[in-house]
């Protein structure tokens, strides 16, 4: 039986145990402390869900606003500057609204460069004119629409790329104009795609921890944090964390509940150019700057003040930032390789043995990429110190010095959270290398007697060398730019540049700041360039 099945069940046992977080926090929601409950919510968690749904509701009107006129215009319309800004429009993506939100807090200040020269002007002192003030619940929300709106740009033009020509041209025999039958049957059918880019970001506002913690809007992210740092207190931080999965939860749940019985068909054909409609004069114009203003706010901007202070005004690089990039390099290097082969081994045994529990586990290992950092961080942490001290009483029986935290207090921790949290990413980029691959190849493989790892090894790896090496770089960049599991599992005196970026920011020293932000965003554009090429090949005209 395990010489049969050896693959599998080593698959559920990695499944399983990459689960364990998640079934953690879950248990903390089952099995609620209902003294503790009933304090969280006569203190703080009424702050935490209102400002998290204000959030919610602000953020998921700006990405809508922002990513499907823009998704619209360079789908359906032919203007000029049409061709760079669809794929331009992905730049914001390399952004991380931490960084972002830094960046537009320097501009924007009283002590930045747009005050200063109001008040120049002006001649008015501080508090005779009015001005937004950037640091707060709209301010955060503008921030992550900016770099948050890619999902449903990117999603909601794919879907109008791919729907049927035919499908405008009946409405328009049927007397709709061009523009009534893209507002009344191209949006609707792209419904499902606008719905679960909307999903995606809003999934990565709930996940945001530097943003609302330096506007200084309180949401679960912050509490916990605050819970766990301030009042040491693990058992209501996994309360909090317990909360916000549940809150994660419903916003599936209705998701899922909003289009229950709803049902989409598109024929798709290849679009030509002449399909496009045509703007021209006032019209063109703007198109233009409905496409161009997300990506000026959302990326040259920022990028360009980053690069600014990064080359003018920050302090000269030494070894503290060789130190900074060695540690977040190589962190993020071993947790890429660790991710691609679990995903390897558990995308194989689906592919040799598609049985129910292998399809489940496979599931479930991937429903960690949908939950927040702090959630998995806290998840993590309670297993791993539990058998530390585990370990430590061990060591004290057999007379031996204490160990330690060898588990839950280094770099153990750190890489089995991204495993757990960017796990599903490897194992979308391997799966679709292995479907490309015909089955045939692993029959002709076993009928000349060689063993399924001996097919994986030989065959099935190096055909797949180019999907494996995406499933590294993306996973590379993602642990690059993850900032609050870092933050709450880190050992002692280990920073990463996003560490650093935001102990910088947050004294502060926002010009200092930039050298370690401007290096994760250049990091970033990788995969959002990757990204775009991948979609260009596969375009049909």
């Amino acid at each position: 039986m395990f010489r049969s099945h050896g693959l599998s069940i080593f698959a559920v046992v990695i499944a399983a145990f990459i689960s364990l977080p998640v079934i953690i926090i879950v248990s903390y929601l089952v099995q609620a402390d209902g003294a503790l409950w009933q304090h969280l919510l006569d203190t703080v968690l009424n702050d935490y869900l209102i400002n998290s749904l204000l959030l919610l509701l602000g953020v998921g009107t700006g990405v809508i606003l922002l990513g499907v006129p823009t998704a619209w215009l360079t789908s359906m319309c032919s203007f000029p500057g049409r061709r760079w800004l669809s794929w331009a429009l992905l730049l914001p993506l390399a952004m991380p609204a931490y960084i972002i939100a830094y960046t537009y807090s320097g501009l924007l200040d009283f002590a930045g460069p747009v005050q200063t020269w109001i008040r120049d002007l002006t001649g008015l002192s501080y508090g005779a004119y009015w001005f937004f003030e950037i640091r707060s619940l709209g301010g955060a929300i503008i921030m992550m629409s900016l770099v948050l709106y890619p999902y449903v740009y990117l999603l909601a033009r794919a879907a109008f790329l791919e729907q049927s020509v035919s499908s405008i041209e009946v409405g328009c025999s049927l007397g709709y104009s061009r523009w009534q039958a893209l507002w009344k049957l191209a949006l609707p059918m792209a419904r499902p795609a606008i719905i679960a880019g909307l999903s995606l970001a809003l999934m990565e506002t709930l996940a945001d921890y530097g943003t609302v913690q330096y506007y200084g809007v309180s949401t679960f992210t912050t509490g916990i944090f605050r819970t766990f740092y301030g009042y040491g207190d693990t058992a209501a931080a996994a309360q909090l964390a317990a909360s916000l999965l549940a809150f994660v939860i419903l916003l599936v749940l209705l998701e899922r509940y909003s289009r229950r019985r709803a049902r989409y068909h598109s024929a798709a054909e290849s679009r030509a150019r002449a399909d496009l409609i045509p703007l021209s004069g006032s019209k063109a114009i703007m198109a233009y700057v409905i496409c161009f203003s997300p990506l000026m706010f959302g990326f040259i901007t920022p990028a360009t003040q980053l690069l600014l202070w990064a080359v003018f005004e920050a302090e000269p690089l030494g070894w503290d930032f060789v130190g900074l990039a060695w540690n977040s390099f190589s962190l993020a290097f071993l947790a890429a390789i660790i991710a691609v082969i679990l995903a390897i081994i558990l995308s194989y045994a689906k592919r040799t043995k598609p049985i129910k529990p292998v399809r489940t586990v496979l599931a479930m290992a991937g429903f960690g990429y949908a939950l927040p950092g702090t959630i998995i961080a806290i998840g993590v942490l309670i297993p791993l110190a539990w058998l530390d001290h585990r370990l430590i009483d061990i060591f004290g029986s057999l007379g031996w010095d204490n160990p330690g935290l060898l588990l839950s207090g280094s770099l153990v921790a750190l890489l089995f959270a991204y495993t757990v949290r960017f796990l599903a990413v490897a194992v979308g980029s391997v799966q679709s290398g292995l479907e490309k691959i015909k089955p045939s190849l692993d029959h002709v493989g076993r009928s000349m007697g060689h063993s399924p790892l001996d097919i994986l090894r030989k065959i099935h790896v190096p055909l797949m060398r180019s999907s494996i090496l995406t499933a590294v770089l993306i996973v590379f960049v993602d642990v690059l730019k993850e900032l609050p599991a870092t933050l709450i599992l880190r050992p002692f005196n280990f920073n990463t540049m996003a560490v650093r970026a935001y102990e910088l920011a947050s004294d502060e020293r926002l010009v200092d700041a930039a050298p370690a932000s401007i290096m994760i965003v250049l990091v970033g554009l990788i995969p959002v360039l990757m990204l775009h090429a991948s979609i260009a090949r596969r375009r049909p005209h």
